[in-house]
């Protein structure tokens, strides 16, 4: 599956932003997708994660409460919702789709597609 991330920018401290990962190639439904983020100098980190129907995911402590993943499988489009955005959210964020799902929360080594990522930076 191909993916192509959008929505990223430059926002304020306590700003929001909505990050788009647009999904082809492959039949949507039937992959878990996830959302990692890579600070400049960090490893990269599953920010969150969703199964195939939507109706299970998972947050990273860090960004539990202020951030929201959802998907339209109709649109074959994964969302990222940011809100209360902080500094150290700034990071690459890049969506990520896994075709089988072996564990919850899904590991790095279980997505073998990745879009090439959207720039998010938080002024504070």
């Amino acid at each position: 599956v191909q993916l192509v991330e959008s929505g990223g920018g430059l926002v304020q401290a306590g700003g929001s932003l909505r990050l788009s990962c647009a999904a082809s190639g492959s039949t949507f439904s039937n992959v878990v997708m996830g959302w990692y983020r890579q600070p400049p100098g960090e490893q990269r980190e599953l920010v969150a994660a969703i199964t195939r129907g939507g109706g299970t995911t998972h947050y990273a402590d860090s960004v539990t409460g202020r951030f929201t993943i959802s998907r339209d499988n109709a649109k074959n489009t994964v969302y990222l919702q940011l809100t209360r955005l902080k500094p150290e959210d700034t990071a690459l964020y890049s969506c990520a789709a896994a075709p089988r799902l072996f564990r919850w929360p899904p590991g790095q080594d279980d997505f073998d597609s990745w879009g090439q990522g959207t720039q998010v930076t938080v002024s504070s």
